[in-house]
């Protein structure tokens, strides 16, 4: 069984993030927990790579001593799953909200999929959604979003190593991606779907590796607590 020094010294804990959670609702939670367990004052916890609420997986959790090995591990490469719905955009890319636009999936056959992966393979420049995290001038940007307001955001540089489409059920299509840190999984659905003259948002996002972690080595957050 864990000790508090093995918690202050530093802890890394995989935890499954479960649907409608935000990441920094699981660190709550567990700091809470922790702290009630062995009566300490404080205690450092933290998490190594943002999940939105509407994504499930893999959050490497780091207590103690180890927050300070959370930017190593942000930086590591990152695999997820998931589904795109195509033939439609939502202004968060994703289910947040609600559709804004339709377009047709007619013409949208499996070869012409295969062919527009190619262009978001390697080194790319993304766009990263109005409905983030992202500050500028001291705001986030989802906040202004939430408002209505727009913001012109720079691009940035990313890598996709791996871009798998593992089932197509139209409008809906499964995908594995292997991307580098700073990628926004609903941006690429979304200029996937305008790269196939149609549209689309990311229905589902599940991840499952971060570094050599994997989700099958994960626990549920339940499961971690009662066994505290």
């Amino acid at each position: 069984m864990l000790t508090a020094e093995d918690f202050k010294n530093g802890q890394l804990l995989l935890i499954n993030k479960p649907l409608n959670w935000t990441s920094f609702q699981v660190v709550n939670k567990l700091r809470w927990n922790i702290r009630q367990k062995f009566d300490l004052g404080k205690i450092k916890v933290g998490h190594a790579g943002t999940l939105d609420p509407l994504a499930t997986g893999l959050l490497i959790i780091c207590t103690g001593n180890f927050t300070k090995k959370i930017d190593e591990y942000q930086a590591q490469i990152k695999e997820y799953t998931g589904e795109i719905t195509l033939g439609a955009t939502t202004p968060s890319y994703d289910l947040e909200t609600e559709v804004d636009e339709t377009f047709p999936v007619n013409h949208i056959t499996p070869e012409l999929i295969q062919k527009t992966i190619l262009q978001f393979l390697g080194d790319i420049e993304q766009i990263p959604p109005m409905f983030s995290a992202i500050k500028m001038a001291g705001v986030r940007l989802y906040d202004l979003a939430r408002q209505g307001k727009t913001r012109e955001i720079t691009p940035r540089k990313i890598t996709i190593e791996t871009f798998e489409i593992t089932d197509i059920s139209l409008p809906k299509v499964q995908f594995r991606i292997v991307c580098s840190k700073g990628t926004y999984i609903r941006s690429l659905a979304y200029d996937f779907g305008k790269a196939l003259n149609s549209g689309g948002y990311l229905s589902q996002l599940r991840r499952t590796k971060i570094g050599d972690f994997s989700i099958n080595d994960a626990v549920e957050i339940e499961d971690f607590i009662a066994n505290l």
